[in-house]
């Protein structure tokens, strides 16, 4: 069985708990062993994590340690996936750059807060991931990110929706879910996902679900495909150690 750590805390409005619990059924519906940890502890323990297949992140803002964040960045560029969405992933640690680097993106606002109503468009491209979920409409946040150049993007939705500052740049598409790479492990990323209820709705995880098997398939590809294992693990800046 592939193994999944889930790890869950930060700002309780997001209810990381029952979101956690989400994710462990859909992970377990796909046979994964999952440990589900509510402590940033648990990125601790460098050996156990280069031992996983996937670790998803559901912690949105507060601190972290460098070591915890080098031990994640490690076992992702040794293969390990990694799989997270909203808050949880790319509003986790703001002042940790090298997270942001690793994740490839950032939430900097959402326009209207919570209740905006918007279409999520599926872009249909060269990855399959989403090839079987339509465009649908949700009522949520809509998150608008500074996003890494490098990412490929699954999903977009249109700016502006509510008026602001923003509107003055015309309309933009936004992506809201995307994959990347990290040294050789695969990243996934849904910026949906503001409460459970947003969650469990059948598009989102089904996101989710084609998000964390894509990831965590990534290990073996990258065994197979491994040709200079003395390949220096990148730690960070050190401009974001001091």
């Amino acid at each position: 069985m592939k193994k999944a750590l889930i790890v869950w805390g930060g700002w309780d409005g997001h209810e990381p708990e029952q979101v956690a619990a989400i994710f462990e059924r859909i992970l377990k519906e796909e046979q994964f062993e999952v440990e589900v940890s509510d402590t940033l502890e648990s990125y601790a323990d460098a050996e156990k994590l280069l031992g996983l297949d996937l670790i998803v992140p559901l912690w949105t803002m507060g601190q972290i340690e460098q070591e915890l964040v080098n031990n994640v960045s490690a076992a992702v560029q040794s293969g390990v996936g990694l799989a997270g969405l909203h808050g949880g992933m790319c509003d986790a640690f703001r002042n940790n750059v090298d997270w942001q680097f690793m994740t490839g993106g950032q939430w900097v606002a959402h326009p209207g807060n919570d209740g905006v109503e918007y279409m999520v468009n599926m872009k249909r491209g060269s990855s399959p991931l989403f090839e079987h979920i339509e465009d649908f409409q949700v009522k949520s946040e809509q998150y608008y990110l500074h996003v890494d150049p490098a990412v490929e993007v699954l999903a977009t939705t249109r700016f502006p929706i509510v008026s602001g500052p923003h509107a003055a740049n015309g309309p933009v598409d936004m992506p809201v879910a995307w994959t990347k790479r990290w040294g050789a492990g695969r990243v996934f990323y849904n910026s949906l996902g503001h409460h459970a209820d947003i969650v469990d709705m059948k598009p989102v995880t089904e996101m989710m679900r084609s998000g964390f098997l894509w990831t965590a398939a990534g290990k073996e590809l990258a065994k197979s495909s491994k040709t200079d294992a003395t390949t220096e693990v990148y730690t960070g800046m050190a401009d974001n150690q001091t």
